[in-house]
């Protein structure tokens, strides 16, 4: 007797009548949507840094603007703390390994 090929999403509660898709091991759209979405995280990981540390950077130089100061001192400090939250932010929301 020939062995079952297992298929996908097989709990007691689905209909019986509905198609199911055999699990392949090298399925090349499993790959594609894995490759896809490891993308998509990554790329967000870096636009919220480059939001994070511009928006400190420009209220850094607004409030040196308005406090009149010949060194930009708010801009530093505010461009470091959110360089260092960037990161903090990169690496909370890398995934984990076990």
């Amino acid at each position: 007797m020939p062995t079952p090929i297992p298929m996908e999403n097989t709990p007691e509660h689905l209909d019986p009548n509905t198609p199911q898709k055999p699990i392949r091991e090298n399925d090349p759209l499993k790959k594609a949507t894995e490759k896809t979405t490891s993308f998509l995280q990554y790329s967000g990981l870096g636009l919220q840094m480059l939001v994070t540390i511009g928006a400190g950077v420009w209220l850094g130089s607004w409030l040196d603007e308005r406090q009149g100061n010949h060194t930009p001192v708010w801009t530093l400090v505010l461009a470091l703390v959110s360089i260092a939250g960037s990161i903090y932010l990169l690496i909370r929301g890398l995934p984990k390994q076990s």
